[in-house]
């Protein structure tokens, strides 16, 4: 079992930035890539980015170039660093766990949710 605890969500500006955390319960490194969602009112959760154990990432077209996704191994901690944040943006952020070596790109692929961090962009 795997929690999940996310932090840094919050009401910004359109060209702001932000660094959402993830903060495992136990060590994952090896075990299960780690991986952001989000989901926005009324719109299904897309995948945002990822990062396997062995550093490689990956992200959904809409994030590429603004948002990257980095893992500190030994505080079991994943970070999103969001910036030129856009209203489009706007979302419940997720953290997500999948058995490595997955690409953790669908929501099927998920083992372990966090609760989600709301962030808010204004136009």
């Amino acid at each position: 079992q795997v929690q999940l605890v996310e932090s840094g969500g919050g009401l910004l500006e359109a060209g702001d930035s932000l660094r959402l955390s993830c903060a495992a319960s136990r060590r994952t490194f090896g075990t299960y890539t780690m991986g952001w969602f989000r989901q926005a009112p009324g719109k299904a959760r897309e995948f945002v980015a990822y990062i396997t154990s062995g550093g490689s990432t990956d992200y959904a077209d809409s994030v590429k170039g603004r948002f990257t996704i980095s893992g500190d191994n030994a505080k079991n901690t994943v970070y999103l660093q969001m910036d030129s944040l856009k209203p489009e943006d706007t979302a419940v952020y997720y953290c997500a766990a999948g058995r490595a070596p997955g690409r953790l790109i669908f929501t099927a692929s998920v083992e372990y949710w966090g609760q989600g961090t709301q962030v808010t962009v204004s136009s």
